[in-house]
């Protein structure tokens, strides 16, 4: 059965690139509505914006969503991540500013408050979209793309020249509580480099140290270093698992990033849903259902978690 929060869920921070203080609350929503934001500060337009890949205007730096009235929310990735992650099909998400709150640069924040707040099972099944042929898209030495599988698995491969980073290869299958005990906690990260860049065109003026792994060369800069060896491909599949999430319906495919960012994934959507015998949607049996990434998720999980 799809499933919403037991009770409310509230995070306070700052936005990673505007740096303005924001609150944001999860509140439990009827079933089949999805996830939807509602800009709570927003008076004179249309506050509520649908967490769907076809909301994304164009956005490199993260993820952005928008309405027809131009109210918008970014750096939504770690959050849907985290509702996807945790089993959460439906809810409304109030938020009175423009930007996600970063926290400390991963989703384990808002799994641990999504996770206290309680799921709760709802009276109607849950559907999946089904990948049956591959769908591939390119953008330069990037590359995202779905192929049939029984349930959501995922292969991401990066490369950067910084030696703290280098290369990175993992495979994950997303079934049950995976991604909470492995990929939740993995921070996003940074090439000092960039920082300078981002501070420059006036962007990045909420990141801190707290809140992203900033590499130089062979130098983390971060105190602590990374959380895991290979943080850093960890998070990339966590920023995935966030942006496939606006596909509306849990996937049933394989995903695999080479390089990929946030609008690549985006395009990848955008390409499966203009290709009708690419997918189907189809409603999930018991045995299906047990394979979705939240399905089963609970506070033992969080145990994993460094």
């Amino acid at each position: 059965m799809q499933a919403t929060l037991k009770k409310s869920a509230s995070f306070k921070g700052v936005g990673l690139h505007g740096g303005k203080p924001v609150t944001l609350t999860i509140h439990p929503s009827v079933a089949d509505s999805g996830i939807w934001f509602n800009r709570v500060d927003v008076r004179d337009a249309d506050p509520l914006i649908p967490a769907r890949y076809d909301a994304v205007p164009e956005s490199r730096l993260c993820t952005k969503i928008s309405n027809a009235d131009g109210v918008s929310v970014s750096t939504i990735e770690h959050l849907m991540a985290a509702l996807a992650g945790c089993g959460i099909h439906n809810a409304r998400v109030d938020i009175d500013a423009e930007e996600v709150p970063i926290l400390d640069g991963s989703a384990v924040e808002f799994v641990r408050g999504l996770l206290a707040a309680g799921i709760a099972p709802q009276d109607r099944p849950i559907y999946a979209i089904e990948i049956l042929k591959k769908v591939t898209v390119r953008d330069g030495d990037s590359e995202a793309s779905l192929s049939p599988a029984s349930h959501l698995t995922m292969a991401f491969s990066i490369d950067f020249p910084d030696p703290a980073i280098g290369v990175q290869h993992r495979h994950a299958d997303l079934a049950n509580g995976r991604f909470v005990r492995e990929l939740c906690d993995s921070r996003t990260f940074c090439r000092q480099s960039d920082v300078e860049a981002m501070w420059n065109a006036g962007l990045a003026l909420g990141g801190s140290y707290d809140n992203a792994v900033v590499v130089d060369g062979d130098d983390v800069l971060s105190p602590g270093g990374f959380r895991h060896a290979d943080e850093a491909v960890r998070h990339k599949m966590l920023d995935a698992l966030g942006d496939l999430a606006l596909a509306g319906n849990p996937i049933l495919g394989h995903y695999e990033g080479v390089r990929a960012g946030h609008m690549l994934t985006n395009r990848l959507l955008r390409a499966l849903f203009a290709m009708p015998d690419a997918m189907r949607l189809v409603q999930c049996d018991a045995q299906t259902a047990a394979h979705l990434p939240g399905m089963g998720v609970g506070q033992h999980d969080l145990a994993h978690v460094a």
